[in-house]
């Protein structure tokens, strides 16, 4: 009995964080709609923001810009990943119908003008708050809320028709690396520095790594995009070779970061950026290429916090260097 009820509870926390796994049942309207937003999903977001933070150079242990980097990650993660995974989830929900039922749209947990209220809802907070920073940095040019609007508006043309960026596998994904790595890392750096050429390719250049992990997300719905039609990697390419393809990008573009930071020299950092590489590919061969569909989540919660970390180690060098 205790086992059962520890497997609910369980359930019921996948269920509230939006992971795979979940349990059908949940009434609150308010757990509902925070399980729409999948707050597990914010993480990353909020991460970007402290190494675009770290990589300014400018950031300083103050009250004030702590609570400035607070704020900046309220919108990064809460708001407008919010607002991307509510937006997914409404253009998603005839794949969700197949693939996860039990997600609240499908399921018929919440009615489809509440979701539409909530999108926008997280979109003008979004807005408000980005334009709020603005001010309170003193920006002459809007940098947070062009970066916001930008966000937004790959957001919608990476899950609403015509355009439905996922339906590609490669465009897709790279827009939902760059994301979750190169927007909130934007918006870190553009806050407490100077938004600058050289920041942005870098941290597009990493957004290939995270193409690698947002192929990682298709493996849970081959069967529905196959019937759908939608051309993710592990439709197009098979779930072993899309498998591949993904760990090798993760591996490989972060290689070249290391690779930059030694041609700065930050050989430290190099050296810490690839000694986190290697578990990565430890727990790749240990779960994810025997077999992708079984172990997905075991291997992003066992690697993913070495990439992430690394993210932090290149964000440090940068700023160190003053870039």
């Amino acid at each position: 009995m205790a086992e059962e009820n520890l497997t609910e509870q369980s359930a019921k926390t996948r269920q509230l964080l939006g992971m795979k796994g979940a349990a059908p049942g949940e009434n609150n309207l308010w757990k509902i709609r925070l399980q729409l937003m999948k707050p597990i999903t914010w993480i990353p977001l909020i991460w970007g923001v402290v190494c675009g933070a770290a990589s300014s150079g400018g950031y300083t242990w103050t009250l004030e810009d702590f609570l400035m980097a607070a704020a900046c990650m309220l919108l990064s993660g809460p708001l407008m990943a919010g607002y991307t995974q509510t937006l997914n989830d409404f253009y998603d929900r005839e794949i969700d119908a197949i693939n996860e039922p039990y997600r609240p749209i499908p399921s018929g947990a919440i009615s489809i003008p509440q979701v539409i209220t909530q999108i926008v809802v997280l979109l003008l907070a979004g807005i408000a708050l980005s334009y709020g920073l603005d001010v309170w940095t003193g920006h002459e040019f809007p940098t947070l809320t062009c970066l916001t609007l930008g966000g937004a508006f790959l957001a919608y043309i990476y899950s609403a028709p015509p355009l439905k960026l996922k339906k590609n596998g490669w465009l897709g994904n790279y827009a939902l690396g760059a994301s979750y790595i190169a927007l909130p890392w934007w918006a870190g750096h553009g806050l407490f520095g100077h938004l600058n050429g050289t920041i942005m390719i870098l941290t597009l250049f990493y957004s290939l790594a995270g193409l690698g992990i947002a192929v990682v997300n298709d493996f849970k719905s081959v069967e529905g995009d196959r019937e759908l039609g939608l051309k993710s990697l592990p439709v197009m390419f098979g779930v072993t070779t899309a498998a591949w393809i993904c760990v090798v990008m993760i591996d490989l573009f972060q290689a070249g970061i290391a690779g930059y930071l030694i041609s700065i020299d930050q050989k430290l950092y190099a050296a810490i950026l690839i000694l986190l590489i290697i578990p990565q590919i430890t727990f790749q061969d240990m779960y994810f290429l025997r077999d992708p569909l079984k172990n997905d989540v075991k291997y992003q919660a066992s690697a993913q916090p070495f990439l992430v970390l690394g993210m932090l180690v290149a964000g440090l060098a940068l700023g160190h260097g003053a870039i």
